[in-house]
């Protein structure tokens, strides 16, 4: 199975003004990863597979003086995804996404156990909880029944005595998801950023948002060939888990 790198340039504004004629925006906000996970499926359809999914993903967006740009991984060739989009795509999305422009690279077919990577990743640190958390653990007294789904920073500090860093709960976290692919290097690895952003799924909602530029380990070549298709984490499918690859001491993506 070959993984393919995507890029193809698109204007936020644009997309902005598709997702509110399409029905895709909630009257008190804009969620640009559903946005995008309704355009890309409408245009180049799903993969086969067990658990179908989004033949454009996982996806990342990135913004520059320069324009913005739409990275993302596909198992599908890109022969492949220019008929599908020829064939099922409305022309309004082509219109979006200029398909002659779509610039794709092979993946390596096989990596080298032990090498070292630089990576950008945007992620969605949450956890499902395994037993619900009261409302005098939670510093907003809100409380979580059993299997919500929460921040990874706010339900480590529901659980732990005595007061946690934000930023060394997400890298726990990233560790935790890299693992057993590969082993993520802390020294190498920092929270560019954090923010809450907003998530329209069956309602509207916030979650955490974050940027890490980081550098890892290879330990298991095959695991880490599937992690780069699957992405990273939870919310694959709405702009997160990409792992956009540099080497080591390159300044990321974004900057």
């Amino acid at each position: 199975m070959t993984l393919w790198m995507l890029r193809l340039p698109l204007d936020p504004s644009r997309l902005a003004r598709h997702a509110a004629e399409r029905g895709w925006m909630h009257r008190r906000g804009h969620d640009e990863g559903r946005a995008l996970h309704h355009l890309l499926t409408e245009t180049f359809g799903k993969t086969d597979g067990q658990v179908p999914k989004s033949a454009f993903q996982p996806f990342r967006l990135l913004s520059g003086k320069g324009g913005s740009s739409l990275y993302g991984y596909s198992t599908v060739a890109p022969e492949t995804l220019r008929e599908t989009a020829a064939a099922i795509a409305p022309p309004e999305a082509l219109a979006l996404l200029p398909l002659p422009n779509l610039q794709a690279k092979p993946m390596p077919q096989t990596w080298r156990l032990g090498q070292v990577l630089g990576f950008d990743l945007r992620a969605r640190p949450v956890v499902r909880l395994n037993s619900a958390i009261p409302p005098d653990r939670d510093p907003l007294g809100r409380g979580f029944r059993q299997g919500a789904e929460i921040d990874a920073y706010v339900a480590a500090q529901a659980r732990s005595p005595a007061p946690v860093a934000r930023n060394r709960v997400y890298l726990d976290w990233l560790a935790a998801r890299l693992a057993p692919a590969a082993e993520l290097i802390r020294d190498g690895t920092v929270l560019h950023r954090f923010q809450r952003s907003q998530a329209l799924r069956r309602g509207l909602s916030e979650g955490p948002d974050a940027v890490f530029h980081g550098t890892l380990r290879i330990t298991d070549p095959d695991r880490f060939a599937l992690l780069l298709s699957r992405g990273v984490g939870r919310h694959c499918a709405y702009g997160f888990g990409m792992l956009l690859l540099r080497a080591p001491q390159s300044p990321p993506l974004e900057a």
